[in-house]
């Protein structure tokens, strides 16, 4: 009784697990309902030929000729709903039901109105596989059952005039207690180990967020920016003519801390990821924090003029940010130091090659004064820009 309880307990504790894993079963219903109404459309279809051959009993024939066309039906149907995006829910339990009623059909006519007591056992068995193939909420399992057993049980009472009949009852009894207790044990475990694997995956992908996103700014770390580099260098859409690969540097960070303090330099460090996740969310870019105070900036270009506007947005916006700095040798505020390579998509230069010459167009930035871009680029000749040009 105890095990019982907790068994009810299973599905209304964890309800919202309960409806999500009930929702990704669905998919699985379908293509159990293709494949089981095939094995029923092949199985009535077969039990057709012997009334026909040896018996001359169209009518018998029929009946099993009209179950196997109902069961071919609905798999062609279901297989049709599992090439569709969205699928309503009652569409599938209405699908349930009529598998179900179509089995009764068969089952009953065959154990009870056409060889009563030959194939006893075959109604029993019927009902208990059918449940187990599908993963319905407990209520509408206990409906089903329950109407299974009562069209059962009332026909053997009705139609089978002897003392036998006790025998179906008991027969039909049996089986619905079984279904009940397998089907049961079965969804239990098919919605646990759903709702596990749920479990695991969102550790995992916590810990891949971990593993991934830099905890302070917010934005990728080092490890995932190669990782996408990599993949932006090897994957690109057939409209993208050029890569680009910006990194950027604030400048005189280490006078900032200690003027104000590595937690006032930790705002700081907040405060230009939120900047870079607004631009990535505004020009499509990717952005990432690869060292202490240098960032990095990933996208494609259809134009290479374009790429001017992307480092002018940037610039901007980190001069609207109006974060002081006193100790800056270039401004009143925090400015930042940016180095760009354009590479041709398609081309043969590797990350590291390519993350060495926009390094080396930083270091021209800071150089030639900081607060400034300089780019560069396969055909390109090297240029400045400086918050003048950038100026409205």
């Amino acid at each position: 009784m105890l095990n019982l309880f907790y068994s009810w307990r299973f599905y209304t504790f964890g309800r919202e697990q309960y409806s999500e894993c009930m929702n990704k079963m669905f998919s699985n219903n379908l293509l159990n309902l293709h494949r089981t109404n095939k094995i029923v459309a092949v199985f009535a279809a077969a039990f057709a030929f012997f009334p026909i051959v040896f018996e001359k009993d169209i009518f018998k024939a029929g009946v099993y000729l009209v179950v196997a066309l109902v069961a071919f039906l609905i798999s062609i149907y279901s297989n049709y709903l599992m090439q569709q995006i969205n699928i309503n829910n009652r569409i599938i339990y209405t699908l349930i039901v009529l598998y179900h009623t179509n089995l009764i059909i068969f089952g009953v006519y065959l154990d009870i109105w056409s060889v009563p007591g030959t194939l006893a056992a075959i109604f029993p068995c019927f009902i208990i596989c059918a449940l187990l193939m599908f993963i319905n909420p407990p209520r509408f399992n206990f409906l089903l059952i329950s109407g299974a057993m009562i069209v059962y049980i009332v026909s053997a009472v009705v139609f089978i005039k002897s003392s036998s009949s006790i025998y179906y009852i008991l027969n039909g009894l049996i089986a619905g207690l079984l279904s009940l207790y397998f089907s049961w044990q079965i969804t239990k475990l098919r919605l646990g180990l759903e709702i596990s694997t749920n479990m695991l995956e969102d550790e995992k992908n916590k810990y891949l967020d971990q593993s991934t996103v830099d905890e302070l700014t917010q934005l990728k770390n080092r490890r995932d920016f190669m990782q996408t580099f990599q993949r932006y260098l090897s994957n690109y859409r057939t409209s993208d003519d050029w890569l680009c690969i910006a990194l950027a540097d604030i400048d005189f960070f280490k006078l900032y801390n200690d003027n104000y303090g590595h937690p006032q330099g930790d705002v700081c460090l907040r405060s230009i990821g939120d900047a870079l996740n607004w631009l990535r969310d505004d020009l499509g870019v990717y952005s990432a924090r690869v060292g202490g105070e240098e960032f990095a900036v990933l996208w494609f270009e259809k134009s290479s003029s374009h790429v001017d506007k992307v480092i002018t947005k940037w610039m901007e916006t980190i001069r609207n940010l109006k974060i002081p700095h006193e100790k800056s040798k270039v401004s009143d505020f925090v400015t930042m130091s940016i180095g760009v390579y354009r590479s041709r998509c398609g081309s043969s230069h590797d990350t590291q090659y390519l993350y060495d010459l926009a390094d080396k167009a930083l270091y021209s930035a800071k150089g030639g004064g900081r607060n400034c871009a300089v780019i560069t680029g396969d055909d390109i000749k090297q240029y400045k820009i400086t918050p003048k040009d950038t100026a409205e």
